[in-house]
């Protein structure tokens, strides 16, 4: 288990959940080859594997579901999300939509650091893990349009990229728990520590280390209590010293499985992140979900309300802060929004291309 589905698990566990087991189709994986991938920085790879996991049958409106980071397809079927969504009635029934949901380029199954090249992988960023998957929805799967493109946390990320990188290939849009501006403030600065504190670690040896390096998992909690949970949540679960202090010691007694190259490459990925420039190109409806609480896109600073202003088609519905909200990890819950999401299906205008 990675280190950010392990956090949202053990946060959404804490969460009295609506969600229940839905009855919807098995999932099916898959893996396709891109060849002669092209990076942002003029490297090639001549055959990228991409995985991926389907649920419904191709015969379905194409919708594309992406995870967050350090995440895969798996951290997206979950009883909190595909159980409050894709089953009978809910707002992506799997017998009516074809739900696509791709492990990452340098995620999951997809090709990744790990597989052998190490430091050597390319430098990859969001909008080549944007032009993967759309390789992969066009050629390997020959989808000529999306019903909805929904994703959460760097998915959400990914989301604005695809509306102004494709402008024409969906109906809608979803980016949750992010905003469409550039990759900065306490989100980056806390994210570049957790990146050197990875890199600066003996045991790293310049990522040809022969064991995980001991300070990683001290470096991902420190990232994951500071940028998710929720401040209300937090003060009701650990309102004492010995009661933090439990939790802490229930993370760090977890399992950090995570490779530390794939780790690293991830989250650098979000370096140069800024859709700033593309928001008057979309032209899909887009509904952008937020929670009030989250720590690593706080609303007070306005900058998401500012750049919504350039979106045609553009509104945000801000998930109130509670002691049942968890900071960035809330919209992992769909419960809190899926009635926002059947609402936008139900009145985005469908277009073809």
């Amino acid at each position: 288990m990675n280190f950010s589905y392990a956090a949202l698990s053990v946060a959404l566990a804490l969460t009295p959940l609506t969600a229940y087991a839905a009855d919807y189709p098995a999932p099916k994986q898959g893996d396709w080859i891109a060849k002669d991938f092209k990076f942002h920085t003029g490297e090639n790879m001549p055959e990228l594997r991409l995985h991926y996991t389907t649920v419904g049958e191709p015969t379905g409106q194409p919708v594309l579901v992406l995870h967050g980071s350090g995440g895969s397809a798996a951290s997206m079927l979950t009883t909190a999300f595909a159980g409050e969504l894709f089953g009978p009635g809910q707002p992506l029934d799997a017998a009516k939509y074809y739900i696509i949901i791709p492990d990452g380029l340098g995620h999951g199954k997809s090709s990744k650091p790990s597989d052998g090249l190490k430091t050597a992988f390319p430098k990859y960023d969001y909008e080549d893990m944007v032009d993967a998957h759309y390789r992969l929805v066009t050629e390997g799967l020959g989808v000529n349009h999306l019903r909805l493109v929904i994703g959460n946390s760097m998915g959400g990320m990914h989301t604005w990229i695809w509306g102004g990188r494709y402008p024409q290939f969906m109906d809608a849009l979803v980016p949750m728990a992010s905003q469409p501006t550039e990759m900065a403030a306490r989100n980056w600065m806390l994210r570049r520590m957790m990146i050197e504190t990875i890199r600066n670690d003996p045991d790293y040896k310049a990522g040809n280390y022969t064991e995980q390096p001991r300070m990683m998992k001290y470096a991902v909690n420190a990232y994951g209590i500071a940028t998710g949970g929720g401040t209300l949540a937090y003060q009701m679960l650990a309102p004492t010293a010995a009661a933090a202090d439990k939790m802490v010691d229930e993370r760090l007694a977890v399992a950090v499985t995570a490779d530390a190259n794939d780790f690293v490459y991830q989250w650098e990925a979000s370096r140069d992140y800024n859709p700033t420039a593309s928001l008057d190109k979309i032209e899909a409806t887009l509904l952008a979900i937020n929670a009030a609480d989250d720590e690593r896109n706080p609303p007070e600073t306005g900058v998401t309300d500012a750049a919504l202003k350039r979106v045609k088609n553009g509104r945000l519905f801000l998930i109130p802060a509670s002691t049942e909200t968890r900071g960035h990890l809330t919209t992992g819950n769909a419960a809190f929004w899926k009635q926002k999401l059947q609402e936008l299906l139900q009145t985005a205008p469908q277009r073809t291309m």
